[in-house]
């Protein structure tokens, strides 16, 4: 009986062996396409910055001073018919305070020298005549011209003095500081009584590396940017470089001037300056984090026919983000944007739309 059953699965498994035998070969040929985003190639412009940091101030700040001791007396601003306050736009030769004393302006003798004045101009008009006509000598007639003048000069100096009676805005602007003081008051000379700036156009003071020294240069275009609104970028220029170099923090200072002309950043504001050192124009450009490195060399994947192929690249100016293409990659050619990063050469792809 055990005999006629071993005898049994033998022969069913030797009919199995036979039939897989007879069935014909399978060739399986897989081809895995890799899921991979694409961009065009396109040509741009493109500019190389050196990225620096610092605080811009106002080309125009003045603080006035009383030049006399006087009773204290601010005045109305006649855009808005009260006394003058803090952020008060003023127009050059606007009269922000004045100080009375009446001592002080008698002593002027404004009066008594404006009819002196009239009378010398008199005696100088006939001697003048008189010379013309054989009637005067020319020492009479220098004598006369000396008191017209020095009458003119006395006239002048009383209006000098007369002009510190009052603290105008020598530029249009903005009031920075009114520091207070009461109406009728009496401040002493040498006091601080106003502060205006003009910050239509501001500055930034910067220390650069001394490596960059030769590739900065008067006129160089900067972009400048806040931190609180970024997004607010204005134009500046290079108007100042200095020749030395400081032999400690091995930097040399670079001043930029900013037009300011809508207020967009507020003087003592902490900024970003980007200079551009260079720039190129109608030039290939592509994002900087699709380029794969190794070896110091540079390439990227080019999708032709479904195939990615790697293509090594030459490139020139790099900003923050993108990279000038000088050789290696034309116009109008795709390259791989996403998913490069597990692609070899000759990878088959299907880019996703």
């Amino acid at each position: 009986m055990k005999k006629t059953k071993l005898l049994f699965t033998i022969l069913i498994a030797a009919l199995l062996i036979g039939n897989s035998c007879k069935q014909p070969d399978l060739n399986v040929e897989t081809s895995i396409e890799v899921p991979v985003g694409v961009i065009e190639v396109d040509t741009s412009s493109l500019e190389e910055f050196i990225n620096t940091t610092g605080t811009v101030y106002p080309i125009k700040e003045v603080s006035l001073e009383s030049e006399i001791a006087g009773r204290y007396r601010l005045q109305h601003n006649p855009a808005t018919g009260r006394p003058y306050i803090l952020g008060d736009k003023v127009n050059a030769g606007a009269v922000i305070i004045k100080l009375e004393d009446e001592e002080y302006f008698n002593n002027l003798r404004i009066r008594s020298k404006e009819v002196d004045l009239e009378i010398s101009q008199q005696e100088f008009d006939k001697q003048k005549s008189l010379y013309e006509k054989g009637g005067a000598t020319l020492r009479e007639l220098k004598n006369a011209e000396i008191g017209f003048i020095n009458s003119e000069y006395d006239i002048e100096s009383s209006q000098i003095n007369l002009a510190k009676m009052s603290v105008r805005a020598p530029f249009s602007g903005v009031i920075s500081e009114l520091p207070y003081f009461t109406n009728g008051t009496r401040v002493n000379a040498n006091t601080v009584l106003v502060k205006a700036i003009n910050y239509s156009m501001l500055y930034l003071e910067t220390n650069l590396p001394e490596k960059y020294y030769g590739n900065v240069d008067r006129g160089f275009k900067v972009y400048v940017t806040t931190y609180t609104s970024p997004l607010d970028t204005l134009i500046g220029v290079i108007s100042q470089i200095s020749p030395a170099i400081d032999p400690e923090a091995r930097t040399f200072k670079c001043m930029v001037n900013v037009a300011n002309t809508a207020q967009k950043i507020l003087p003592g504001m902490f900024v970003k300056a980007d200079l551009v050192t260079n720039s190129a124009e109608n030039t290939v450009v592509i994002p900087k984090d699709i380029i794969v490195t190794r070896n110091r060399t540079r390439t990227v994947f080019v999708v032709e026919r479904g195939v990615a192929n790697e293509r090594t690249i030459t490139t020139g100016l790099e900003s923050v983000d993108r990279v000038e293409v000088i050789s290696g990659l034309e116009p109008g050619e795709s390259v791989v944007s996403k998913g490069f990063e597990t692609l070899r050469d000759k990878s088959r792809v299907k880019v996703l739309r």
